[in-house]
């Protein structure tokens, strides 16, 4: 296990260093942000006091060693725009963007774990037939199409939900959270649904997939030959091998939903980190892009090893050394 570990963490060292080369560059490489900052009236003595005052008057290579000396030091720049260091604002908004994606991950296994189920122990049924086209339309349909039409008929011409902001919060000493106040879940059902549609498909189709094929398997014949309720035979035995790939797929996703819910965030005002790219991008805000995606990089590394040690958990034949039992 400890072999394991090390081996990972050495493994996301790499990845991070080779990251932080391409994030730095690329976002570096791209556009001026000086023009940005810098009013019509401003003059090239101005220009020159501005570059230096952001630290772009250095070549590109020395930037970069002067960031990953900063970096181990857990100092990733100041915003450009705010003036105040990219972590702080980044763990400002995180906990909005975490609960909504925590939020998402929740009704899609609430809601698509027992459809999946149902489909797969009814294949034939027309019940199963309309979770699958379900699944279908849930997967094809673009996300910030969905967000729209969900604004457009629970608030302007329903008026039954909020279609902007994060409601009240409360704070619980180190961080902040709607999910404990009625007016925040009220805000918070919309968006999370919105960005639940896709992770929710995908665990309809698995669950179905997972439960045709485990219920065919001789473990459960024999289950059921000795007389063990078909509800312990569907809970004990079935769910708990067909939760296997759930839970591989569900843990890189989660990292996606956080990563890119850009577009939720933006659609329906939420106040999270995806919001802050968006604004951070219209003005080249080169040290709040670089912070906001490598945090994605580590938050992408954690989860890799976090759906390791699940999986392993799940399924006792997995050895964390690559053997098998």
């Amino acid at each position: 296990m400890a072999e394991y570990i090390i081996r990972r963490v050495l493994q996301a060292l790499l990845v991070l260093t080779v990251m932080t080369l391409l994030v730095f560059f690329g976002v570096n490489v791209i556009g001026n942000p000086v023009y940005i900052f810098a009013s019509s009236e401003c003059d090239q003595a101005c220009l020159s006091a501005i570059i230096a005052d952001l630290g772009l008057d250095q070549p590109i290579w020395r930037q970069y060693l002067t960031f990953v000396g900063n970096l181990a030091q857990g100092d990733m720049g100041k915003s450009f725009t705010h003036g105040v260091p990219a972590l702080h604002l980044i763990f400002e908004r995180l906990p909005a963007t975490l609960e909504l994606a925590f939020a998402a991950l929740v009704l899609a296994l609430v809601v698509g774990l027992p459809m999946g189920i149902y489909a797969g122990l009814r294949p034939d049924g027309w019940g199963a037939k309309l979770v699958m086209s379900f699944s279908m339309v849930a997967f094809s349909l673009p996300v910030f199409w969905i967000g729209i039409i969900m604004i457009l008929t629970f608030s302007v011409q329903l008026g039954w939900m909020p279609s902007v902001g994060r409601g009240d919060t409360v704070d619980l000493g180190f961080v902040e959270t709607s999910l404990l106040t009625l007016d925040g879940l009220h805000h918070l059902a919309m968006p999370a649904f919105t960005l639940s549609l896709i992770m929710m498909a995908m665990v309809i189709r698995l669950a179905r997939a997972g439960m045709r094929e485990v219920m065919f398997t001789d473990y459960i014949k024999f289950a059921r030959a000795n007389g063990v309720p078909e509800r312990r035979v569907l809970g004990a035995h079935a769910l708990k091998n067909i939760l296997i790939p759930i839970v591989t797929v569900l843990g890189m996703e989660f990292g996606g939903v956080i990563a890119f819910a850009v577009v939720v965030e933006s659609i329906f005002s939420w106040p999270g980190v995806g919001k802050m790219l968006i604004d951070a991008i219209a003005v080249l805000d080169r040290p709040l892009i670089v912070a906001y995606l490598i945090c994605v990089v580590f938050m992408f590394v954690t989860l890799n090893l976090l759906v390791d040690i699940l999986y392993s958990l799940l399924d006792p034949r997995i050895r964390l050394g690559g053997g098998r039992a």
